[in-house]
């Protein structure tokens, strides 16, 4: 009877242990998922001009749901405009002087030219005879000295007048030398961008909401002086919703990435869907927010739960219990 008691006992106290080693904190079976209590956390975006300047307008309230695209804040676009017109200027000058080189001189020009080259050889046939003539009348005196060297100084600058002339025709024969294109070419580029950067910058002027989500702060109001970047309003966005817990050294082994994961919470009875999308690879004491007597000093890997189909019943820092389907294979 002894021996009989004392197996009964036994079978008792590993009864008791299988039970309690496969139930969670909360009494619920462990066998089949891990249990465990988190936060939720939304994804939020700082929203900023890229630009700087005057603020215009505001076009949500806190609290406001916005979809993406829609407008959020402006700036004023005066001085905006007045870049972009200034740019563009610069790109018509830049292209217009592109033209003139690449079309090379007109007609008219050419025989502008050819008509001062004749007049340049004409009165330089003139000044020569007249230089011929005062060199003879000189030998008897019937020429002053000082009307002899104005003569010759006068040969002498139709001279150089032709020649100048001559190159001159020679240059626009010959047409536009290729660096000057060249160098045309890259200015006319030059103001191009120019001009593309002053209307993606005039374009900034609109902030427009990257993806759906709720306003949760407007930081500024218009009237006010923004630097670019410089935070305007604050949006949650609406379809990335997390939750994050803190899993046991001895659970690692039994949840992988992609494990199907339930998230419920205290103000209602809907229970969401989810997976685990992120386990941390590196160890980390218990955070405060939910460590207990026991657990202050144990070793835990953060793990990020995605919720599909989120709505307004999770919120930014809710605690939330979550059940962590265990592997099929342990």
């Amino acid at each position: 009877m002894k021996k009989i008691a004392l197996l009964i006992v036994a079978a008792i106290a590993a009864a008791t242990i299988y039970y309690w080693t496969t139930r969670d904190a909360n009494g619920r079976d462990s066998n089949d998922a891990a249990y465990y209590s988190g936060n939720i956390e939304l994804r939020r975006v700082n929203l900023s001009f890229r630009v700087g300047g005057k603020l215009a307008t505001v076009d949500a309230e806190e609290g406001a749901r916005v979809e993406q695209g829609e407008l959020v804040a402006t700036l004023e676009p005066e001085p905006l405009d007045a870049e972009l017109a200034a740019a563009q200027a610069a790109r018509d000058e830049a292209r217009a002087t592109l033209e003139r080189l690449e079309n090379g001189a007109r007609r008219q020009e050419l025989a502008e030219a050819r008509a001062l080259v004749q007049e340049y050889e004409a009165n330089l046939a003139r000044a020569t005879s007249e230089v011929a003539r005062n060199e003879k009348l000189r030998q008897t005196r019937a020429v002053s000295e000082s009307a002899y060297e104005t003569s010759i100084e006068t040969r002498d600058v139709f001279q150089a007048r032709l020649i100048r002339s001559r190159e001159a025709l020679s240059l626009l024969e010959e047409g536009t030398r290729r660096e000057e294109l060249e160098l045309a070419r890259a200015t006319l580029a030059r103001a191009e961008a120019n001009v593309k950067k002053a209307q993606i910058a005039r374009d900034d002027a609109a902030l427009r909401a990257p993806n759906h989500g709720v306003l949760l702060t407007r930081v500024v109001e218009p009237g006010a002086i923004v630097a670019a970047g410089q935070t305007v309003a604050t949006l949650s966005l609406r379809d990335s919703v997390w939750a994050y817990v803190y899993l046991v050294e001895r659970d690692l082994g039994r949840i992988a990435q992609g494990a199907r994961a339930e998230i419920s919470t205290d103000s209602s009875s809907k229970v969401y869907v989810g997976s685990v999308g992120y386990i941390s690879p590196e160890a980390e004491f218990t955070p405060k927010t939910v460590e207990t007597k026991e657990l202050r000093t144990n070793l835990v890997y953060r793990a990020r739960i995605v919720v599909e189909n989120p709505d307004d019943g999770l919120r930014q820092g809710m605690p939330v219990d979550v059940k962590i389907e265990y592997a099929t294979e342990q």
